[in-house]
This record gives C-alpha cells, structure tokens and sequence, in this order.
C-alpha cells in the first residue's frame, strides 16, 4: 500500500512524517511512504494523508492548485483519505475563520468558532482549545479502539455536520466537539494524532489498517 502524506505548506509535517513513518513499519514491508505537494503523486496513491495546521483560506487556496485538484479527484475515486485537523476542516463547505473562502464540500456543514453562536456552550473556556481531552468513540469506528482515550487538540473552530451520523467521534470542551468524522472511505480527525503520544499511535496503525480494508472491499 502506498501512503502519501501532502504537503502543500500547510504547516510542519516533520511529526506526522515521523508518525506515520512508524505506523507503516508496524503494520510491514508492504505499506511504503512519501511526503509529497506533487500532483503525480497524490494520484498515485493509495491513501492519502492530508494534515494542516493554520488558516482556513490559505487551505481553501491550496485547494485551487493542481495539487488542490487531485486530492478532490482522490477523494472522488473511493481510494482512502485521512484528514488531520485543517485537513478535517477542508471537508466541510466553509468556514467563519474565512468569510467566502470554499472548503471540498464533501460533507454539508460549516466550521464553526468556538465560543460563537453554534458553538456557545464553550463559554469562558479558554481559545485555542490547546491541550489534552478524552474522546467519545462511536461503537464500529475505525477508531473504536481509542474510544475514551486522551488526545491532543490544537484548534479554534470545530466542524459542525449537517448529518450528524458522520460524526464517530466528540470531545466534551462546554461543548460537545466534533473530534472525528467518517463515511466510506473518508476518515478525518480534528485532534493531532501524531502529537498525542501512544493513544496518538494506535490510531495512526488503525488509520492504516482501515485503509487496506477499504481498498479490498
């Protein structure tokens, strides 16, 4: 299986690549990696890893590229995809961090503010949501087996589905957030899997393991 992790500026990648690089050698010799921002190669792979940290319009102007371009017609195709964090975010059609700024629109919904009019229930807490909450894993998930575990979380605004049944994983912060979405052969995660320690881990090893599954199917 070939992994590619895309790399279209949108923050250090050093950590995933370091993550992802050992997920790969646990699951063995078959699964191979790459970090690329080159079209070729979002086409040629397998599953694709698509990480970001940073601005909603800067990833929504990423998406406007030829690299942009093929991770929309990966996605289309049914091959694996994995979003992290702003790669979550991008899935959704808009966000309030960037007025008129076009996500993938693959799921209906927007990013919201935390703290704002959808998201009130956050309150006085403090944003960014930056530190370490417990998840709530749907039973089924590809995740369910990180289900009540700590996971990292850096971020101010979390997506909020129109079809909440996309939705297999919350974290409670006043709010209950959007933590984790998946239909198909989409998985995203708003937490930071690579910065979450041994939780951080098994997920990324369970993100391979789904992977292989969706393309045998």
């Amino acid at each position: 299986m070939r992994v590619v992790v895309a790399d279209l500026g949108l923050g250090n990648l050093r950590s995933v690549e370091r993550a992802v690089a050992r997920a790969a050698a646990l699951r063995g010799p078959h699964v191979s990696m790459a970090v690329s921002g080159d079209a070729s190669e979002f086409r040629a792979a397998d599953l694709l890893v698509f990480p970001g940290q940073g601005a909603f319009r800067d990833g929504a102007n990423s998406l406007r590229t030829e690299a942009g371009r093929a991770i929309a017609a990966h996605v289309a195709s049914g091959k694996p995809f994995f979003g992290i964090c702003l790669g979550l975010q991008l899935l959704f059609q808009s966000s309030d961090e960037a007025q008129g700024a076009e996500g993938l629109g693959v799921f209906a919904g927007e990013v919201r503010r935390l703290g704002g009019d959808a998201l009130s229930a956050v309150g006085a807490r403090k944003v960014p949501h930056m530190g370490w909450n417990r998840v709530a894993v749907s039973p089924g998930s590809p995740l369910a087996h990180v289900n009540e575990e700590y996971m990292y979380f850096v971020h101010s605004y979390a997506a909020v589905p129109e079809d909440r049944s996309i939705v297999c994983a919350t974290a409670s912060y006043g709010a209950s957030i959007t933590a984790a979405v998946h239909r198909s052969n989409i998985l995203a995660v708003q937490f930071h899997p690579e910065k979450s320690q041994g939780a951080g881990a098994r997920v990324l090893v369970d993100v391979l393991a789904w992977a292989e599954g969706t393309l045998s199917r």
